[in-house]
């Protein structure tokens, strides 16, 4: 009986683009576990990270597109590390004529993603604060950093240090992407982030953490924000965070607005289109105004600033019966159900979604702006296009705030490992646009994931087949346009997808993901500890998956070769072979059809190549078959399928 199963009887040969011992060698990951990072991916008993609590004073100019601050940053050194010196992030110096940034585009010369100059960020002070007293300390402006030399080092292990920079720079135009002015009809809008010097984080795996900024994000460390922004009367200000004196810079009529909104599950307009810009939504008519923002527990802020905003918002839901708030500014020529008049039912639905299914959202607001600087996200707070609509500022909307889980919460090192941020949040999405109203914009098939609108393992084949293609473990700032969507969000997203659907199923992914998610929230985990919490939890070694999809490019094509009768006898049962013949392989659906027009299916685990590349297997049916196919509802990505179907053959196997 043993010779009919074949189950352990497969030829020994090897195909050209397949060796088991390859495919299966085993993994040694990066960043060994340790005191710090446990081996089941978690933080160890050992694990620190430093923290940065903020106050900033902030002014705009926009009469010379000039913003000028003052910080105070409160610094602790929980690592066993006395710190001589500190690092700190200047972002606004990639739009500098001599940045790195410029350079990495190709040519500083030559248009580019960063296509405008400023003289970046102007650091104006440098101080320490000691008993009260503010003293100058050596500082030196390196690119995108800051070197501050410290006059005696932090003590590790909980010390603390009151760092003070004064600061001001050009706001960029639109070449500034992620942080910008530009005009609406009626005005200008100022969305502003990476604005203020921002610490470098210092961690286990390379101390200070100093990789220049090239436009792949950022990698931040946590803390409680207190910030303030003086801008002209005229100016409604959406910060990230909760707005800590409605009294002095909403009108009356806002404020109820405002309080009917937090009780209510429909958008309510705190200032309609029809109001946008008007004398009676503002306090006072000229001079300044200064808003206070408060944002606790975070990586960062952003804000924006307009006359010209219309506003609206709506309760959000969240797990436990907690609250909290969804909010749309835009200007009035986006308004319409068509467009931005939906933006705050979109946010609501998958803030209420991503809370319930992955972890719930923790702070004050979310919040959606119509601007200049389209797609991009922060804490709390993402830009948005003023033209985009209907299914694609669904998208949108959905994939930024869907950023406040992957890397707003779970802090990745998007700087370093930009497909982890952007795969895992791409891959929340998919499941947002499913859910959505019942499916209005399903399946989610845009720029970021299968964008020919097709089967996504089909569309991602040729990426695989590309020799140009980077693989996802590939440092982000090495990857071009080209590949920045197919590889970073694409495939990143997708192979979740599959290690979900298809591999692990849900019944043991979800819980492993979430309780990733709850562990790691507000840290700082690398690429292998997610691998290592996925296994552990998740109940499977993968490094097979992790080598073929994350470490390489490898591509599958698996192949029903042969289909026989036992004896020649259906009602002894029959064989199939089942061959490898590349490098990727996954567990895959086997369907027997019958001639009757039903069928049976099994799934074939990925140990049926652990030893060999060929396996004959025998099928559990004693009638006649029409035929076997492989992957017959086109789940995993095979990228030759003409092979994958077989009719009974004469012979024996």
């Amino acid at each position: 009986m043993a010779t009919l199963l074949g189950l352990a009887s497969a030829a020994g040969a090897v195909a050209p683009g397949y060796d088991p011992l390859e495919t299966f060698a085993p993994l040694v990951l990066p960043s060994p576990a340790g005191v710090t990072r446990s081996a089941n991916g978690l933080p160890g008993p050992g694990y620190w990270q430093n923290r940065a609590d903020y106050q900033i004073h902030a002014r705009l100019d926009p009469a010379t597109k000039t913003l000028s601050g003052e910080e105070v940053v409160t610094y602790t050194n929980n690592s066993p590390d006395a710190l001589d010196m500190l690092w700190l992030q200047l972002d606004q110096n990639i739009y500098r004529t001599d940045s790195r940034g410029k350079y990495s585009e190709g040519s500083s010369g030559r248009p580019g993603r960063y296509d405008g100059d400023t003289d970046g960020i102007v650091i104006d002070r440098v101080e320490i604060v000691r008993n009260g007293r503010a003293e100058a300390v050596a500082h030196l402006v390196s690119d995108t950093r800051l070197r501050v030399t410290l006059p005696q080092p932090l003590d590790p292990k909980g010390a603390k240090l009151a760092l003070k920079v004064a600061w001001h720079y050009t706001v960029p135009g639109l070449f500034g992407g992620r942080t910008a002015w530009g005009s609406a009809k009626a005005g200008d809008i100022y969305d502003i982030a990476q604005w203020y010097p921002r610490m470098a984080v210092y961690d286990d795996q390379r101390g200070w953490d100093t990789a220049p900024y090239l436009a792949q994000e950022f990698y931040l460390d946590y803390g409680d924000f207190d910030y303030w922004v003086t801008v002209p009367a005229s100016m409604i200000v959406a910060g990230s965070g909760a707005l800590q004196n409605p009294e002095d810079v909403l009108t009356a009529t806002e404020r109820q607005r405002l309080d009917q909104a937090r009780g209510s599950d429909r958008t309510v307009a705190i200032v309609a289109p029809a109001e946008a810009g008007g004398a009676a939504t503002r306090p006072k008519q000229d001079g300044m105004l200064t808003w206070h923002y408060r944002m606790e527990n975070t990586r960062d802020v952003a804000w924006s600033a307009s006359p010209v905003f219309a506003w609206d918002a709506a309760r959000i839901n969240l797990p436990g019966g907690k609250t909290s708030l969804a909010m749309s500014y835009y200007p009035a020529e986006a308004q319409g159900q068509a467009r931005w008049g939906r933006s705050t039912e979109y946010l609501k639905d998958a803030v209420e979604r991503f809370s319930a299914r992955w972890y719930p959202y923790p702070w004050p607001a979310a919040i959606n702006i119509a601007g200049p600087a389209t797609g991009m996200e922060y804490p709390g707070i993402v830009f948005d296009g003023i033209d985009d609509a209907g299914k694609q500022l669904f998208w949108i909307s959905a994939h930024e705030i869907g950023h406040s889980w992957f890397p707003m919460i779970v802090g990745f090192d998007e700087r370093r490992n930009a497909w982890m941020d952007e795969g895992f949040n791409t891959f929340i999405d998919t499941y947002e646009s499913d859910d959505f109203n019942h499916g209005e914009y399903a399946p989610k098939r845009d720029s970021e994931f299968a964008p020919g609108g097709g089967n996504p393992v089909d569309e991602i084949v040729p990426i695989l087949a590309d020799a140009s293609a980077p693989p996802i473990l590939a440092r982000a700032d090495t990857i071009i346009e080209k590949w920045r969507h197919p590889v970073t969000y694409f495939k990143s997203a997708l192979g979740l997808k599959l290690l979900r659907e298809e591999i692990i199923g849900p019944e043991r992914f979800d819980p492993a993901f979430r309780r990733f998610i709850a562990e790691w929230a507000y840290k700082h985990p690398q690429p292998a500890d997610f691998f290592r919490a996925m296994e552990s939890a998740g109940g499977e070694d993968l490094s097979w998956w992790w080598r073929g999809w994350y470490f390489n490019n490898w591509q599958m094509d698996l192949a029903a070769t042969k289909l026989a009768y036992v004896d020649g006898d259906p009602a002894k049962g029959a064989l199939v072979t089942v061959e490898s013949h590349d490098k990727l392989v996954m567990p895959v659906t086997l369907r027997i059809e019958f001639p009757n027009g039903t069928h049976q299916d099994m799934i074939l685990p990925v140990e049926t190549w652990i030893r060999q590349m060929q396996n004959h297997i025998l099928l559990p049916t004693h009638q006649p078959i029409a035929a076997v196919v492989l992957d017959p509802d086109h789940k995993v990505p095979d990228r030759q399928r003409a092979n994958n179907r077989i009719g009974v053959t004469k012979g024996r196997l």
